[in-house]
C-alpha cells in the first residue's frame, strides 16, 4: 500500500509530551519468563488495561504510555492467548528469541553489506592508510578522504554545493535508531550528543553471543557503544563533520543522537523501536533514521493461513504499535525516514517468504508462506514513512535494493558492488559507500593489523592529524537512507523554527517530506525495462519492472535527492538515464 504524504497546508510546530517509564532491561530473565510488546486497545484506560495484564498473568516492566503499550514479562505460555480475549488489550506479541536462533537471513544481510565473499577474499591485502603528509588520489576541497566520496558529489553535498549554504547546525537533532554510535570515532565526537542519546535494549546471549565474550564483559553497553558498526556507519554519512579528518556527512553541523535499538546482531525487536520513536517525539529530535526492519516477521501478514492464528495476530500488533509509534513521532515533529531493504524485491508484489519468523522457538520457526501485497515489512511500509531505494555510482539502481511504485519515495546512493560492469570499477570496494568504523571493532574483526594498517581495500585508515581513524566500505538501502536523512536535516535548518519547549529548532514533517520530494532530481526508468542485470553472477530473479514515469517510478521514486536544491529551494532537475 502507498505511505500516505500528505502535501497539506503547513502549519507551525508544536510540542508535546509522551513518557517512556522505566528503562530497558534484559529480555529474559534467569527464571525463564518471556517478554512481551503488549498493546493497549484504543479507548482504554491505562488503570484497566495494568489490571488486564496481571489477570493474565503478566508483569509490567516497562510502560510507554503515550502509544498505549507496555513490554511484560509472563513465565506462562499461555499469556498472549489470554491478553488477546482481554477487553482492554489488543494483545500481546513476543519481543524476545526463544532457544536456539538460527541467524542465516541476519547474517545474509550483513554479508551482502559488507560483501563479505569478497572481503574476506582480500583479507591480507594491504588497504589504504594515509599518513601525515599524504593525500587520497584525486584530492578535492574538503576533508582528506572527500575523493573518495562519489556519494557526495552526486548529491552535491561538496564545498561548492550545499556546504556552501549551510552544514546544518546543533540546533538539528538526527536520531539514528541503530545498533548504536561509536561516540568516541574522531569523525563522530565533535557532532556526537552524548546527553541526549539512549540505549533502549541490551545484548541478548540468544543472538549475540555470551556476555563474557563482549569487549567489555557485559551486555549492558552504554550509548555511546557500537559493537556492530552499523550505526557508526550510518552516522558518519549524515553528519561526520568538516574537521580535517576522514570524510565529510551529508549535514556536518548537525547534532547527532544515538537511538540504540538493535541488538549486537542485527536484529531490532519490537519494544526498543517503540520507544525509540516515542523518545525521539518527546524530546525535540527532528529527523530518524530507520535502516531495518522489525524482526521476527520480514512481511506481517494479517490472515496468512501458511501462519497460525498466534503467528497472524501477532504480526496484526507489530503493524499496529509500529503505526502508533510513527504517528506520535510525526505528530511531535519527526521526520521519519528508512530503508527500502535489500531483497531485491517489488514490494508492491511480494510473492513470497521464506524466513519469517527469523527467531523460531517449539511453536513458532520460518516456513513458506506465500504473499500478497496486504502483507506489510515495518516500519518501511508505515503511513508517514519516506522510503529511500538504492543507487550505484552510475545511477542504476542497485542490484539489491527492494523497489516498487507504491514504496520508493525517493532514491539516494547506497552503492553497488556490480555496477560499471566492463570497466575497472566492477566489483571494487570504491563502487561503495565510506564512512566510519569503530577502530576496536576492526581490529576484533582482522581487518587492521597490529600497526594499525587495513588488512583489506575495505577499510581505510586516515592518519593524516597523526592520529588513525578508520572507516569501511558498505552497500546497502541501510546507506542509502543516511543520504537522504541528512538532506531533510538540512531542510530543517533552513525552514525550521524556533522549537520552545524541546529547545533547537522544529520543522513540520510534511514540509520536509515536501522540500525532499520536490527538490529531488527526476530519474527515468533505464531504456532497457524491464532491466536485467549485466552481472553472469545475478540470475533472472533480479530483472527488475521499472514502472512509472520520468518524474515518478518504482526505481526512483520522485528522484534522487539534491543536497544543493534543497538548501537553495530549487526543484531537481531531470537525470536521463545513462
Amino acid at each position: 500500500m502507498r505511505k500516505l504524504a500528505s502535501l497539506v497546508a503547513l502549519v507551525a510546530a508544536t510540542g508535546s509530551a509522551g513518557t517512556v517509564a522505566g528503562a530497558a532491561s534484559a529480555a529474559t530473565d534467569e527464571s525463564g519468563a518471556r517478554t512481551y510488546v503488549v498493546v493497549y486497545k484504543d479507548g482504554a484506560s491505562a488503570a484497566q488495561a495494568r489490571e488486564d495484564i496481571a489477570r493474565a498473568g503478566g508483569r509490567i516492566v516497562r510502560e510507554n504510555t503515550a502509544i498505549g503499550v507496555a513490554t511484560v514479562e509472563a513465565e506462562s505460555a499461555a499469556f498472549a492467548d489470554k491478553a488477546a480475549s482481554s477487553s482492554a488489550l489488543e494483545g500481546a506479541a513476543q519481543n524476545d528469541p526463544i532457544g536456539s536462533v538460527p541467524q542465516q537471513r541476519r547474517k545474509g544481510q550483513r554479508e551482502l553489506e559488507r560483501v563479505q565473499g569478497q572481503r574476506d577474499a582480500s583479507r591480507g591485502q594491504r588497504g589504504r592508510r594515509f599518513d601525515r603528509g599524504a593525500q587520497a588520489p584525486g584530492m578535492v576541497t574538503g576533508d582528506p578522504l572527500s575523493s573518495l566520496q562519489w556519494d557526495m558529489r552526486m548529491i552535491d553535498a561538496t564545498p561548492d554545493g550545499s556546504y556552501a549554504v549551510t552544514q546544518g547546525t546543533h540546533d538539528v537533532r538526527v536520531g539514528i535508531i541503530d545498533t548504536g554510535i561509536d561516540g568516541s570515532h574522531p569523525d563522530i565526537a565533535p557532532n556526537f550528543d552524548r546527553e541526549l542519546s539512549r540505549n533502549f535494549t541490551v545484548d541478548d546471549p540468544v543472538v549475540d553471543g555470551p556476555c563474557e565474550e563482549e569487549a567489555d564483559q557485559s551486555c549492558e553497553d552504554p550509548a555511546d557503544v557500537d559493537e556492530d558498526g552499523h550505526g557508526t556507519h550510518v552516522a558518519g554519512t549524515i553528519g561526520a563533520p568538516l574537521n580535517g579528518v576522514g570524510i565529510g556527512g551529508v549535514a556536518p553541523g548537525v547534532d547527532l543522537v544515538s537511538l540504540r535499538a538493535g541488538q549486537d546482531s542485527g536484529y531490532f525487536f519490537l519494544g526498543p523501536v517503540l520507544d525509540a520513536l516515542t523518545y525521539a517525539g518527546d524530546h525535540g529530535v527532528d529527523v530518524v533514521n530507520m535502516s531495518f526492519y522489525i524482526d521476527p516477521w520480514l512481511f506481517n501478514c494479517s490472515s496468512n493461513p501458511a501462519d497460525s492464528p498466534a503467528e497472524q495476530r501477532e504480526q496484526r500488533l507489530v503493524v499496529t504499535a509500529t503505526q502508533r509509534a510513527i504517528g506520535y513521532a510525526r505528530d511531535h515533529g519527526v521526520t521519519t525516514i528508512a530503508a527500502e531493504g535489500n531483497g531485491h524485491t517489488d514490494l508492491g508484489r511480494p510473492v513470497v517468504d521464506d524466513t519469517s519468523p527469523d527467531y523460531p522457538d517449539q511453536e513458532s520457526s520460518p516456513h513458506h508462506r506465500d504473499i500478497d501485497n496486504s502483507c506489510l515489512s515495518m516500519p518501511t511500509e508505515a503511513d508517514g514513512v519516506i522510503g529511500v531505494t538504492s543507487v550505484g555510482p552510475s545511477e542504476r539502481k542497485a542490484y539489491y535494493s527492494d523497489y516498487g511504485v507504491e514504496q520508493a519515495d525517493v532514491s539516494a546512493p547506497g552503492g553497488d558492488f556490480r555496477d560499471n560492469f566492463g570497466t575497472s570499477l566492477y566489483r571494487s570496494p570504491t563502487n561503495l559507500i565510506l564512512a566510519p568504523y569503530p577502530a576496536s571493532l576492526a581490529a576484533a574483526n582482522g581487518d587492521i593489523d597490529e600497526t594499525g594498517t587495513p588488512t583489506t581495500p575495505f577499510v581505510v585508515a586516515d592518519c593524516t592529524s597523526g592520529t588513525c581513524s578508520y572507516y569501511q566500505y558498505l552497500q546497502g538501502t541501510s546507506m542509502a537512507a543516511p543520504h537522504a536523512v541528512g538532506v531533510a536535516a538540512l531542510i530543517v535548518a533552513r525552514y525550521g523554527r524556533r522549537d520552545r519547549q524541546n529547545g533547537g529548532v522544529r520543522a513540520d514533517p510534511d514540509l520536509v517530506e515536501q522540500v525532499l520530494k520536490a527538490t529531488a532530481d527526476d530519474h527515468a526508468c533505464p531504456e532497457q525495462n524491464p532491466f536485467d542485470y549485466p552481472d553472469p553472477d545475478l540470475g533472472d530473479e533480479y530483472t527488475a519492472l521499472c514502472e512509472g514515469s520520468d518524474s515518478f517510478n518504482g526505481f526512483y521514486g520522485e528522484g534522487i535527492v539534491n543536497a544543493l536544491d534543497a538548501v537553495t529551494g530549487r526543484r531537481g532537475h531531470h537525470r536521463p538515464d545513462r
